[in-house]
């Protein structure tokens, strides 16, 4: 018994790890309304840079990384980026309210069904998925830390320099700087 445990949790492992999203590949639809009722379809969005961020209100790090997102919307959004938002908690109440403390100007969608996160399958929170001009996934960054904003923008400007024939080169995943 113990054996045949041991090799399930191994199968479980490897699958979960073979189905991560990383660099190159196609980010999964979205498809589900914002906070105005306006449903987010990434087809749509090609042709701009999207930033994809999994975030909850009981997550730390998710607090110091909301008001850094809102700043990078503020200053980059005329320039082509577009910030989805998508928080994971199970009560609505719960992400309100922490939007009232930390309010921001970009989308928000309440994926309280996990339908979404469960296609991206984010490892830990935040965590943030961008998406080239191109429409596919360049860069995965898990976690945040205050010194990873400077990071975080670099990738937006180098994201919104290019065209998007250029999209696909330089991909990568990381966590947050040591």
């Amino acid at each position: 018994m113990k054996t045949l445990l041991g090799a399930l949790a191994v199968a479980l492992l490897i699958a979960s790890t073979a189905s991560a999203l990383t660099s190159g590949d196609d980010p999964p639809a979205i498809d589900m309304p914002d906070q105005a009722g306006k449903k987010v379809d990434l087809n749509e969005l090609k042709g701009k840079v999207v930033l994809v961020d999994f975030w909850a209100s009981w997550c730390g790090p998710c607090k110091q990384e909301m008001p850094v997102l809102e700043e990078l919307h503020k200053k980059y959004a005329q320039d082509g980026l577009v910030i989805v938002g998508v928080n994971i908690d199970n009560n609505v109440k719960k992400m309100n309210n922490f939007l009232r403390g930390t309010p921001v100007t970009f989308r928000i969608i309440h994926d309280r069904k996990l339908n979404v996160a469960s296609k991206y399958e984010p490892e830990t929170m935040p965590s943030s998925y961008f998406i080239a001009r191109d429409g596919k996934i360049r860069y995965v960054h898990e976690g945040f830390r205050k010194k990873d904003a400077a990071e975080l923008e670099e990738r937006i400007k180098r994201l919104l320099a290019e065209g998007a024939s250029e999209a696909g080169s330089d991909t990568e995943t990381e966590g947050p700087s040591q």
